[in-house]
């Protein structure tokens, strides 16, 4: 069985999610890499096409499930402070 870590949702303060914790290091790590470090960022659909080069095979095999994974991150890194969105739509993203 996969070890679990919890992660938060920046929509659902004080609520957290239990995910495989492989998974999530490989993709915050991918996302975090592929991510600018300024406003306005980067699109949501052109951080996940960024993020599938950067992420290993045995886990993600073709890019499997990307765009919930970018997601997770991006929601649970938000919740954090680590990345914001730009003030107006549509989302991009962005390295504090």
């Amino acid at each position: 069985m996969a070890e679990k870590i919890e992660i938060e949702n920046v929509g659902q303060p004080g609520k957290t999610y239990r995910v495989d914790a492989s998974k999530f290091a490989a993709m915050q790590e991918a996302v975090l890499a592929t991510l600018p470090g300024e406003a306005p960022g980067m699109l949501v659909k052109d951080l996940i096409a960024g993020v599938k080069p950067r992420l290993p095979a045995d886990l993600f095999p073709g890019g499997e499930k990307a765009g919930w994974w970018v997601k997770s991150v991006q929601l649970d890194l938000e919740a954090k402070k680590v990345i914001a969105r730009a003030d107006k739509p549509p989302v991009r993203l962005y390295r504090r």
